[in-house]
């Protein structure tokens, strides 16, 4: 290996030695040229910038002003301004890119996501690609005969874009539903040709595999399917009626104290010691941890507003914020996102992180949030007493919610009063 600039030998030279080597030489050069009056060759640039074509020109002008503002690094940029002279060259002013061209002409590197945001800024983009949730709900249903095949996907379809009477639902709903319906469907698809064949022993028989939350799951799933199918004519009878799911104990018993040990243990992580110390001091929800913004702390003052329920701000979630928020502002220190958590993905957007990013690591070892907010909210009605009023204003729930926690509150109360005292 050689020097660059002086052709020096450099076999065995360290990275820091050749360094020194090549940045000498750089600044020999240039005390040289300005000696000789021979002015510094210009910087290298990225063709798109000075580019003849005066749309993808703008493009690449707009790509520096975004990478500016969400603090991408030169490869992102560099990859964006790849991208954009392979899908805008040769093509008329104002004549939008189809998105399935985007993904299929570009080069691998290229950031596509990046590129997408561009193209959709200045409104050249043509959103061409079949959504992901329809090409799923497609390749679903061509599992199916065709006597199943059509009444699940119109009931998938009705989930999906809702109608007159009912709500569009989320893709994650449509995940659920099916796939607790999935094997019992396909078993019934081996007996039957038609959904209309099915009977409710049918139902019944296939649902004896099944115990707890995911039999309950299954029931809600073919419930709602056979609802659907009554209603549209694919089916003369629902075979579903009169089905009912029994309630899931969710034995709420207070944690114990190998369990808080636990938890402890295993939130190593600023990010993680706040999940828990927000679910442990204020029973936040899953969704309300994500959805919380930088304009809801009021450290000074040690407020916080969670899901628009403003309270006093813990010690132990105070001492986690102000981690957290180091750890956030020397990590990415130019983001434009203003949810307080954030990760490396969601840094140079403005979404909040997912929903498996705060459940999975405690679900992992044994523990959810809900666990550790519903210990919350249980310990309160044990010292402060079994009053739904009182923990429907201090953590924001509903009247019923809070009548659940005060009765096992009572019992367990009742159960201590009933224990002879010790000897």
């Amino acid at each position: 290996m050689n020097c660059a600039h002086c052709d020096t030998p450099l076999p065995g030279w360290s990275r820091r030695d050749r360094l020194y080597c090549n940045n000498k030489c750089r600044a020999l050069a240039s005390y040289y040229r300005q000696q000789g009056g021979i002015s510094t060759p210009p910087r290298w640039q990225h063709p798109a910038i000075g580019s003849g074509d005066p749309v993808l020109r703008a493009a690449a002008r707009r790509t520096q002003e975004l990478g500016e503002a969400h603090a991408w690094d030169p490869s992102t940029t560099s990859g964006v301004l790849d991208g954009l002279v392979t899908v805008l060259d040769g093509r008329a002013a104002g004549e939008r890119v189809p998105i399935t061209e985007v993904r299929s002409r570009t080069h691998r590197k290229v950031p596509k996501a990046r590129l997408v945001e561009v193209l959709a800024d200045l409104d050249l983009l043509d959103d061409d690609a079949t959504p992901a949730i329809r090409a799923w709900i497609d390749r679903c249903c061509d599992e199916l005969p065709s006597g199943f095949a059509e009444p699940v996907r119109a009931w998938l379809l009705v989930l999906l874009n809702g109608n007159t009477r009912a709500r569009p639902r989320s893709p994650q709903t449509l995940y659920r539903y099916f796939g607790a319906a999935r094997p019992i469907l396909k078993h019934l698809a081996e007996q039957r040709d038609h959904l209309r064949e099915v009977t409710a022993t049918d139902i019944y028989a296939a649902l004896d595999q099944l115990r707890g939350k995911p039999r309950n799951n299954a029931i809600g799933a073919l419930r709602s399917l056979f609802g659907f199918a009554k209603k549209r004519g694919f089916v003369f009878a629902d075979p579903t009626t009169g089905l009912k799911a029994n309630r899931i104990d969710a034995n709420l018993l207070p944690m114990t104290d190998t369990e808080i040990r636990d938890v402890e243990q295993i939130a190593t992580g600023p990010a993680q010691r706040l999940i828990v110390a927000l679910a442990a001091e204020h029973a936040a929800r899953t969704g309300a941890i994500r959805q919380l913004m930088l304009d809801d702390l009021d450290l000074p003052n040690r407020r916080i507003t969670i899901a628009g329920h403003r309270q006093r701000l813990g010690d132990l979630t105070h001492r986690a914020l102000r981690a957290w928020l180091d750890h956030r502002r020397n990590t990415w220190p130019r983001t434009p996102n203003r949810h307080v958590l954030i990760t490396g993905k969601t840094s140079v957007g403005t979404g909040p992180v997912s929903e498996p990013y705060v459940r999975e690591w405690l679900g992992n070892n044994g523990f959810t949030v809900d666990r550790i907010r519903a210990d919350r909210i249980l310990h309160e009605a044990l010292t402060a007493g079994p009053d739904p009023l009182h923990l429907s204003l201090v953590f924001n729930i509903s009247h019923d919610t809070a009548s659940r926690y005060t009765t096992i509150a009572e019992h367990l109360l009742a159960d201590e009063e009933e224990q002879p005292p010790e000897q």
